[in-house]
């Protein structure tokens, strides 16, 4: 990720805080399995190398990067898979800035942050965004 894309951020008392994204630049985790290629399972790691991308995925998560957002691939793969996962993602052509292994099982997350947080399901085509408004659960205290 470049410099551009971040810009400083400060505490209420005034010291430096975690960076933020520059206006505009939005940071798009993505899952793999099931998102952007058929749903395959650890179990069936022979699979992960010869999985086919969903061509919208594909052109939409491209797009993103060309225009300046990053793109993290998150996913339930474990360590033992990255190196199948990195070489199917450079063979297909997917731009990316990292790539997080790992992440729990199961699905129903509740991400809980100190930033703004979106989440979008993904159900079976990959588009650009559209703003839409629906009824979220926050902590009581929510302003």
């Amino acid at each position: 990720m470049s410099e551009e894309q971040f810009k400083e951020a400060l505490n209420e008392d005034g010291s430096l805080a975690s960076p933020v994204l520059a206006d505009g630049v939005k940071n798009y985790l993505i899952d793999i399995d099931g998102t952007v290629t058929e749903d395959v399972p650890n179990e069936e790691p022979e699979r992960m190398a010869t999985c086919q991308p969903f061509p919208d995925a594909l052109k939409t998560l491209n797009e993103w990067y060309d225009d300046g957002h990053v793109i993290c691939f998150f996913t339930s793969r474990t360590e033992e898979h990255r190196e199948v996962t990195e070489n199917w993602l450079q063979e297909h052509g997917f731009k990316y800035h990292s790539l997080l292994m790992g992440k729990p099982r199961g699905g129903n997350y509740h991400w809980i942050d100190n930033h703004m947080v979106r989440a979008t399901r993904y159900t079976g085509e990959f588009t650009h965004l559209v703003e839409k408004e629906v009824t979220i659960e926050v902590f009581k205290n929510h302003k």
